[in-house]
């Protein structure tokens, strides 16, 4: 056993405290995977007989390219994968599936600037759902699902779905599943985090199916009934419309949409749990009870105003209402109604959705509900200490104590998120965007929202933003889908020399 130690040692010392070979060969196998959506998406271009296939085709053989190269880098990887490559994979495959994502937008000319095929495809992975397209339904059959198609593998994260693939190579999927969620307690549906990968995939499948058929059975063509069953389960926001979900004027379509918005934002390993018999789970679970009263508290003061200010009809104010504060709350950016145009009052009910987003181990963005849960309380246990100083005050969620270390991430992690809010709304200031435009986009690209108030609101597109502000939205809307730590860790240089 020393002996195999000293092995182990010795080889890491000659690898680095990085082991670069392994991590190449993971990315590798990842790009393989998205050629195969990239071909999956150029069927759908054959199919309606368009000009974008060719480009697919171009994309793919890039991609396999690039991903045969990293393999062939590290096909002689040592077996073992630590927290440092951990955090790599996950920054540097949703760069890379970006930059090789948006290659049909670029080849064919459809997004001319290099810098909107990259704004266009990073909204799409981080399921943002923010556009520059001012004309979607120029765009033909195979790049509007390649658009929906991104944001559906984009929910679940890009490295979530590699982790039934990790074991193969040896790696450890519990550490890049861990790096995409910091700071909170996980369900656990399976000890083994690739059948546990599985239970939540087939899950998501299965509701992508049954909104689906709801919605061509309520009206859409079958085309747009997929894009936008992908998309909502993604918690994304992109539509086969200019006009997005309000296009169809159905309040069937809408509530439909409302439905399956709000159960993508919940926790999938609860799901997974109700249907595996432990239905109680569900209802003792405080971060879903939080985000309900969340949603209903909403719903209910935008109705009224919708109703008494606006001179709404009851009926339209709550279907208004609650699709917009929905599809906010869980950061997927669909839109039926202006709300640029609702009472001012309601825009900070608004911008505190986008920041609160969905639940942890769900599509949603934001800072998730179980932080402020555990935020909340931790302010609630420290007035009752005052009162109260040689009290031992437990913090319970759903029943269990949270140890300290996790209270102290959770609140890091807090003043981590307000701290690149305040420095992107700063920066997109000095960029010229007026002050709220400013600062609701700072929060709508962190939460992955998409709409954002004033000029970039839902019923105006991004593409007026200088270039300069859609990178740097690029950039906030990967910190915001990968919780911060996720990116940033690789800036840090103790990540690289520290060991």
């Amino acid at each position: 056993m020393h002996s195999f130690s000293k092995n182990i040692t010795a080889e890491l010392c000659r690898e680095g405290l990085i082991n670069l070979k392994m991590t190449a060969r993971v990315l590798g196998v990842l790009l393989l995977f998205e050629a195969v959506l990239l071909g999956i998406a150029g069927g759908v271009s054959l199919i309606y007989k368009e000009g974008d296939a060719i480009y697919f085709l171009y994309s793919i053989l890039i991609t396999v390219a690039c991903g045969l190269g990293l393999m062939l880098y590290g096909r002689k990887a040592m077996k073992m994968m630590g927290r440092r490559d951990a955090y790599l994979i996950v920054g540097i495959s949703w760069i890379l599936f970006t930059l090789l994502g948006m290659l049909p937008f670029r080849l064919g000319n459809y997004i001319p600037s290099v810098t909107d095929a990259f704004f266009e495809t990073m909204s799409g992975f981080t399921t943002t759902g923010a556009s520059i397209l001012d004309n979607i339904e120029a765009l033909p059959h195979g790049l509007l699902f390649w658009r929906s198609l991104t944001q559906w593998i984009g929910g679940l994260g890009i490295v979530f779905f590699s982790m039934a693939l990790l074991p193969i190579f040896g790696g450890s999927g519990q550490l890049l599943f861990m790096t995409e969620a910091t700071g909170v307690k996980h369900i656990k549906v399976h000890p083994k985090v690739a059948v546990m990968a599985r239970y939540i995939g087939s899950f998501y499948i299965v509701i992508t199916c049954i909104e689906g058929v709801l919605l061509w059975v309520g009206g859409m063509e079958p085309f747009d009934a997929v894009c936008h069953a992908i998309t909502t389960t993604a918690t994304g926001g992109f539509s086969t419309k200019q006009a997005s979900v309000a296009y169809w004027n159905s309040p069937f379509i809408e509530y439909v949409i409302t439905v399956f918005m709000f159960i993508s934002a919940v926790s999938f390993p609860l799901y997974v749990l109700a249907l595996k018999g432990r239905f109680r789970t569900l209802f003792r679970d405080d971060e879903l009870l939080w985000y309900m009263k969340s949603v209903l508290i909403l719903t209910a003061v935008i109705s009224l105003s919708l109703i008494f200010i606006n001179q709404y009809d009851v009926e339209k104010a709550v279907r208004a209402a609650v699709f917009q504060v929905v599809s906010i709350h869980t950061s997927c950016g669909f839109a039926t109604d202006d709300y640029a145009q609702w009472p001012q009052f309601t825009w900070p009910l608004l911008l505190f959705a986008m920041v609160a987003g969905g639940c942890t181990g769900s599509t949603g963005g934001g800072v998730k509900n179980m932080r402020l849960l555990i935020a909340f309380r931790a302010i609630r246990n420290q007035f009752r200490q005052i009162l109260h100083p040689r009290a031992i005050l437990p913090l319970k969620v759903s029943g269990q104590i949270m140890e300290p270390r996790i209270l102290t991430t959770v609140l890091v992690f807090i003043v981590s998120y307000m701290t690149c809010l305040f420095l992107g709304w700063l920066l997109l200031m000095a960029m010229g965007l007026p002050f709220m435009e400013a600062f609701s986009t700072a929060v709508s690209a962190m939460g992955n929202t998409g709409p954002a108030l004033g000029a970039y609101g839902p019923a105006y597109s991004w593409a007026a933003m200088p270039d300069a502000a859609k990178w740097l939205t690029s950039v906030l809307m990967l910190i915001g889908r990968l919780e911060i730590f996720g990116l940033l860790m690789a800036f840090y240089p103790g990540l690289w020399k520290e060991h």
